[in-house]
């Protein structure tokens, strides 16, 4: 059934509508117990745990709320969008500039043209309302690709759902290939919080007893269709494997009013709309204010975390209104920060004082030091004969597609770098044949060609470990500002040689693959994309247990401020290649279960 297009959203709808459930649950005035800053898989996180054990929060979110049942067009056609036809003629060919870096922000930036047409990021009209203005708030310094998200959930609201788990490689990379250092916990005593996680929110995936992708507790998986398995069939015999997605997904269904089971429709992109993907909205939030302990304040920049000299403690933070610019102090006994690896970070460099004069936290100067992520933009693509002419089968639906988990420097020793990568893609009939914007042909001839290459496709993209390395680094701009009057993030930030000979073997790997599975008009891409194009930045507030290497001790709680935690990705010794949510997820509910005995003793 098609969409109305006279169903479609109108901004200022949006705008009243999130208005008015700010209003719905945000009190005149109140005292809380601790202040989350950010609404998204940490914050998120963090505001449930401690909501749910009685502990009165409020959560600071910079940017709107949201009605995901109104927000979240996950089945709406392209016809429908709100904007079509909005513009009048002479403003349209301005309006497609404007909205277009909307999306993936880094698209008006010149260092990055090539990449957003060369890759198809042109903009997504389902997402693009969620995502800040880089004219309101930039960046300086090295061009950085990151994406940020001012709104409830931030970007759980369109994240890739790969849910997978760091394991023994990443927590001792340093004992497993001496470089840098291990972290200073193992992966079993973050092993039950991942069990937690999988519980409470659902994890669809396949046992395969692997240690580099530990396996979780899970629901139904995902199955891959026939291109699929006679590439994994292929490359077993390279001693790799090919295993369906994991996916922060419920196929089966979880206790929680607000979420349904999946129902395979794909899209998952443009925000569920059953709310089976994870949001932290409805997985999260929602139930953490039906408590009736936990505050959301919209709109609300926090600018600093207020120190107080006499105690050496955090008393609260100040805050900016997004929309009228009134700046307020909000108080608490303790103060958590799930902004994202990048925020957070600059909201600790802004916190200056005369005992921190170079921002909270930061005695040991290495404070935005440690940028890490995973490098992108290499990947293959090919035809599997067997497939081409067939008929299409449906083959999407599925929230993410297969992974070739990380097969480099696992038990051997590669001659040239380092860690290593893993690849993720698929293949068949999606519901748009994707190859058809890079195939020749005009008219008839060309649509003939598409419908018989269109069951055949198989493409896979890698993610490879980006070293932590202290000169990969952020600090804040002496002098530009944002629209709100603060310093914004400077980036000292590039890829380093092991990342280079690695791209270059993902690139090898990727084409031997495709080519040992018989496939067919075989394309590499061997270039990278430019950095922070993974959106899975970590590290700028390492952990470690001496003060004088380490800004936050093992449970995510900064050395020089002991009523100050980190729920985010900030403090990660090292990423692996795994995508980073699920672990973000995992850690923050240890480290507010370690706060809520703190509290529970008095010494937070």
């Amino acid at each position: 059934m098609q969409a109305d297009p006279t169903t479609s959203i109108d901004l200022n709808d949006i705008t009243r509508e999130s208005r008015r459930l700010a209003t719905a649950i945000t009190p005149a005035s109140g005292k809380w117990d601790v202040i989350v800053v950010g609404s998204g898989a940490a914050g998120g996180m963090a505001a449930f745990q401690l909501a749910t054990a009685g502990i009165k929060v409020l959560v600071l979110e910079a940017g709107r709320m949201i009605d995901t049942q109104k927000e979240y067009r996950t089945m709406e056609w392209p016809y429908a969008s709100m904007r079509r036809g909005r513009l009048p003629p002479d403003e349209r060919a301005i309006g497609v500039a404007e909205y277009n870096f909307l999306d993936r922000p880094y698209g008006n930036n010149p260092a990055f043209e090539k990449y957003r047409k060369l890759h198809s990021y042109a903009g997504n009209t389902f997402t693009r309302n969620w995502v800040v203005d880089e004219k309101e708030q930039p960046t300086t310094g090295t061009p950085y690709a990151g994406v940020r998200a001012r709104i409830l959930g931030g970007r759980t609201n369109f994240w890739g759902r790969g849910a997978l788990r760091y394991g023994p490689l990443e927590f001792k990379s340093a004992s497993h290939d001496g470089y840098d250092v291990d972290w200073p916990i193992s992966y079993d005593d973050v092993k039950p919080y991942y069990d937690k996680v999988d519980v409470l929110l659902g994890c669809s995936g396949t046992t395969e007893n692997l240690v580099q992708v530990p396996d979780g507790v899970f629901q139904r998986p995902s199955k891959l269709n026939c291109v699929e398995v006679e590439f994994k069939r292929a490359i077993a015999k390279l001693g790799r494997h090919y295993i369906p997605g994991r996916a922060g997904v419920t196929t089966e269904g979880v206790l929680n009013k607000y979420r349904m089971r999946c129902m395979g429709r794909g899209r998952c992109g443009r925000g569920c709309d059953l709310q089976s993907s994870f949001h932290s909205p409805t997985a999260l939030i929602y139930p953490a204010r039906d408590t009736g302990n936990l505050t959301v304040r919209p709109y609300s920049i926090v600018a600093e975390v207020l120190f107080d000299e006499v105690n050496n403690r955090a008393s609260g933070v100040r805050v900016i209104d997004a929309n009228t610019r009134a700046v307020m102090d909000f108080k608490a006994r303790v103060v958590v920060l799930g902004a994202g690896t990048l925020e957070s970070t600059r909201i600790l460099f802004n916190s200056k004082s005369r005992l921190h004069p170079t921002g909270l936290g930061n005695s040991s100067s290495l404070l935005g030091c440690y940028l890490s992520e995973h490098m992108m933009g290499i990947r293959g693509s090919g035809f599997m004969p067997s497939r081409i002419g067939t008929d299409p089968t449906l083959d999407d639906g599925r929230p993410v597609p297969p992974y070739v988990p990380r097969f480099r420097n696992v038990t051997d020793r590669h001659p040239d770098f380092i860690r290593g990568y893993h690849f993720q893609g698929g293949g068949g009939a999606g519901e748009y044949p994707g190859m058809a914007n890079e195939m020749p042909g005009y008219g008839r001839a060309l649509k003939s060609s598409i419908r018989k290459y269109y069951p055949s496709m198989i493409s896979l993209g890698g993610f490879g470990e980006v070293l932590p390395r202290k000169e990969n680094r952020v600090t804040i701009d002496p002098v530009v500002k944002d629209k709100w009057g603060l310093p914004v993030l400077r980036f000292d930030y590039k890829f380093g040689e092991n990342e280079l000979k690695m791209a270059k073997d993902m690139a090898q790997s990727v084409e031997e693959m495709l080519t040992l599975a018989g496939a067919e008009s075989i394309r590499v891409t061997t270039e990278a994309l430019p950095p922070g194009w993974s959106i899975h930045e970590i590290g700028t507030a390492r952990m470690g247990d001496d003060p004088k290497t380490s800004v936050t001790d093992r449970f995510c709680r900064l050395h020089d401020v002991k009523n100050v935690y980190l729920a985010d990705a900030s403090p990660f010794v090292s990423g692996g290649t795994q995508n980073t949510t699920w672990s973000i997820l995992a850690m923050c509910w240890r480290t507010m279960d370690y706060l809520k005995e703190q509290m529970r003793a008095g010494e937070a």
